[in-house]
């Protein structure tokens, strides 16, 4: 796809749309105004009749624009000008390249109003070069007649002819931030019978081999020789087999130190011989969204060329039942030692990192963040829409918030008492899977916390954001491809 950068008036703007954004209350800016006095002041009656007031991703399309290079205008709220942000900009651009993008070969030009208050128009660019991407792409992968199609052109209009070259630079650094949240969609919206340990990894070799990565898969004679038991034992009831992954990018000096990016592979959880009813197991082919994740974060870093060096680690298995499933009382003993009683095979995400982590942290690499759809306490605690974030150091937790703030995404911080790890005392190991029904987030990252050797750790719950059940304005149903963005600025200052 084409995206360019340009300044010019909006009347010559030749699109098959033109969306026009606007805060709510406001005065149309002096280009708005000369493009309504053009369409015999259209945008302004209907402000006055109340049709279209600004709220955040409010949507009205004008069909008739006689006098216009543009064929059709859309108007898309910004909501108050007073609070808006970079979540906001996120929201209301995702819902206009969602909306003009449900028909086949449409160029579509994006009009960004001047002042963008507390929002840089960098920022903005950058965010519209990702949407363009992102929300011209659904999750009908195996449909015939898909729901979203990709733009012949995308122009994105700025108000000053200063500075194109740099907002073109951010665009393109959009885009290809835009096409790594797509792989990890696309990943995660596959269907489990065509995305299981082998072919994850499979597809990483690809991938690696297209933007630069080294990679390096584990198979079951590897994982036994790593000792990871914890991580084979989850695998031990399907047919298809555990694998690990292992990518590394090298951006600085070779004894620069490494930081650690590792997602839970989980690629279908049935809940093994906890088994899950119906209802809990349709969205279970997700959850391996952690793994995905760290993919598509890695390919952009690297496509990037960012002066970081990354080592990428994902856990993948399926979560199955038959006669060789794990059971409940089950004594594991994870790669560093610790032994684990199995109280519930549905907790079988953190069995997985468990080792994973372990191995990671004898890399001596300087930090860590996990990334996992971990836990459904997480979502009761945060919503669907907010990422749980937990640390065993804060300053490196601080960078990660700060990041997240950076890219748009919401991202919480909760607590990690040590009262929370009393849950997961055991008398017959060193420590159980599962605590209480209180705080099961929480416990959840205790229980992570015992593998990563005092290394500054962040954990990040994606349960909610990595997929959503229902569309929304600004986004599809389906994988959202939640946390790329963060994790690629978190590298990026």
């Amino acid at each position: 796809m084409n995206v360019t950068v340009k300044h010019a008036p909006l009347t010559d703007i030749s699109a098959d749309w033109l969306v026009v954004f606007l805060f709510e209350g406001g005065s149309l800016p002096d280009n708005v105004r000369t493009l309504d006095e053009r369409l015999g002041g259209a945008i302004a009656a209907l402000i006055e009749r109340g049709d279209f007031t600004g709220k955040l991703c409010e949507s009205v399309d004008l069909f008739h624009v006689p006098g216009i290079a543009a064929k059709r205008v859309c108007l898309i709220g910004l909501g108050e000008a007073a609070s808006f942000n970079v979540s906001k900009v996120d929201r209301a651009v995702m819902s206009a390249c969602r909306r003009v993008s449900v028909r086949a070969a449409v160029s579509a030009a994006l009009a960004i109003p001047g002042d963008l208050g507390s929002v840089a128009l960098g920022t903005a660019v950058q965010i519209l070069g990702w949407a363009s991407e992102v929300g011209s792409v659904g999750q009908g992968l195996y449909r015939a007649e898909k729901d979203r199609h990709r733009f012949t052109e995308f122009q994105i209009v700025v108000a000053s002819p200063d500075r194109l070259a740099e907002w073109q630079s951010q665009a393109s650094r959009g885009q290809i931030l835009g096409e790594a949240t797509n792989l990890t969609r696309e990943l995660v919206n596959m269907a489990p019978a065509d995305m299981y340990p082998e072919t994850f990894a499979a597809r990483a070799e690809a991938v690696a081999k297209e933007v630069g990565l080294e990679c390096e898969v584990f198979d079951e004679s590897r994982l036994r020789a790593e000792r990871m038991l914890s991580l084979m034992a989850v695998g031990q009831g399907s047919a298809r087999p555990p694998r690990v992954v292992l990518l590394r990018y090298q951006g600085a000096a070779p004894d620069a130190p490494y930081v650690s990016l590792i997602g839970k592979g989980v690629t279908f959880d049935s809940g093994g011989l906890s088994l899950k009813p119906t209802e809990g197991m349709k969205t279970m082919k997700a959850d391996m969204a952690g793994a995905a994740t760290v993919l598509g974060a890695m390919s952009a870093i690297a496509r990037l060329k960012l002066p970081v060096n990354i080592l990428g680690a994902v856990g993948l298995v399926e979560n199955m039942v038959s006669g060789a499933s794990y059971k409940l009382g089950d004594i594991l003993k994870a790669r560093n030692g610790v032994t684990i009683e199995v109280l519930n095979t549905d907790a079988e995400g953190r069995l997985v990192l468990a080792d994973v982590l372990s191995y990671v942290a004898d890399q001596k690499v300087a930090k860590m963040i996990d990334l996992a759809t971990l836990t459904g306490a997480c979502v009761v605690a945060l919503g669907e829409e907010v990422v749980g974030a937990f640390t065993n150091d804060q300053p490196w937790c601080d960078e990660v918030l700060a990041a997240a703030k950076r890219a748009g995404e919401d991202v919480w911080q909760l607590p990690m008492f040590d009262s929370f790890a009393d849950q997961l005392r055991c008398e017959v190991a060193d420590v159980k899977n599962v605590g209480t029904r209180w705080g099961g987030a929480i416990t959840a990252a205790k229980f992570l916390e015992k593998f990563v050797s005092g290394i500054p750790w962040v954990h990040l719950d994606i349960a909610g954001p990595a997929f959503s059940e229902a569309q929304k304005p600004h986004r599809d149903g389906g994988a959202s491809g939640a946390m790329v963005r963060t994790l690629v600025e978190i590298f990026s200052v």
